[in-house]
């Protein structure tokens, strides 16, 4: 299944976007979420935001990337398949199968509406679980965990979207 890694780069720029807004003190949550964090406005002077932005860059490209699996449903399909012995020959049965089930659905479900809706299932069901964890180990409150988690999930449901609208 060809990736399109335009659709990847534009979805790797909107955890970005959305920190800039979510996280901003003076319209967003960085009050609170500074306040749940404990870093102080002198803190985040210090920070090295060359290395932070770098970082979230990449990470975000990782997200970007795997999102395609999950909100496409063709990649399960595809991946089925090749992994079958006789894909590589032309007239295999698994080559003739991948070919009939992507002429007849290879466009099914592949809005940005439904990428919004496993987008914003996997910030429920992986971003949700693992900052609540990481807060329990760290002895945050539920500000912390909703902030943080509700960046993820709105962040994951446009990722999602984009990617699904795309590809």
């Amino acid at each position: 299944m060809p990736i399109n890694y335009t659709a990847i780069l534009i979805a790797t720029f909107i955890p970005l976007i959305i920190a800039f807004m979510w996280y901003n003190p003076k319209f967003g949550f960085g009050k609170a979420w500074m306040q749940a964090t404990g870093i102080t406005q002198e803190d985040e002077k210090k920070a090295n935001k060359v290395l932070m932005f770098s970082l979230t860059f990449l990470f975000s490209f990782f997200v970007a990337f795997i999102m395609q699996t999950i909100v496409i449903h063709q990649f399960h399909i595809y991946n089925f398949l090749h992994e079958q012995k006789d894909f590589a020959e032309p007239n295999s049965l698994s080559s003739a199968l991948l070919t009939q089930i992507m002429d007849a659905y290879a466009g099914s479900y592949r809005s940005f509406k439904h990428g919004v809706l496993h987008g914003t299932m996997a910030g429920i069901f992986l971003a949700l679980p693992i900052i609540s964890i990481n807060a329990l180990f760290e002895m945050k409150g539920a500000k912390y965990v909703a902030i943080n988690a509700g960046y993820w999930m709105v962040s994951m449901a446009l990722m999602g979207g984009v990617i699904c609208a795309m590809m």
